[in-house]
């Protein structure tokens, strides 16, 4: 396993992101860290994202767009109501979802079931 090191861009990749509202893209994170005063690249704060969410320190999602979006989140398992319209995010426990999960891979034979679910719909803010 390779360990990324930790350098400055990463690390206000990693800062703009936790102040970050729901996910967002590349682009958007690195308009926001332009406007004030890095001269980080974009191509920098692309791979910074995907340093994060492979070091699980970030989710990611794809936009209907085709476009990822990331957002910082803790290290323990868990899943997100996103609002479709403001991009508004909550992360959620699912305990009954772990269960069904895990007895649906058991009763087809499998065996260390993982999964990801992303349940969007309209914020209190938005609806």
């Amino acid at each position: 396993m390779t360990v990324k090191r930790n350098t400055w861009q990463k690390d206000a990749v990693r800062h703009a992101l936790s102040e970050a509202i729901g996910f967002v893209s590349a682009q958007q994170l690195h308009l926001v860290l332009r406007n004030h005063g890095s001269t980080i690249g974009l191509a920098t704060v692309y791979r910074a994202l995907a340093d994060l969410a492979s070091a699980q320190e970030a989710d990611s999602l794809q936009s209907k767009d085709g476009e990822l979006l990331y957002r910082a989140c803790g290290t323990d398992h868990h899943h997100h109501l996103i609002c479709r319209k403001c991009g508004k995010t909550v992360e959620i426990e699912a305990d009954k979802v772990e269960a069904w999960a895990d007895d649906v891979a058991k009763t087809h034979g499998f065996t260390r079931p993982s999964h990801t679910i992303d349940i969007f719909g309209e914020c209190s803010a938005c609806a």
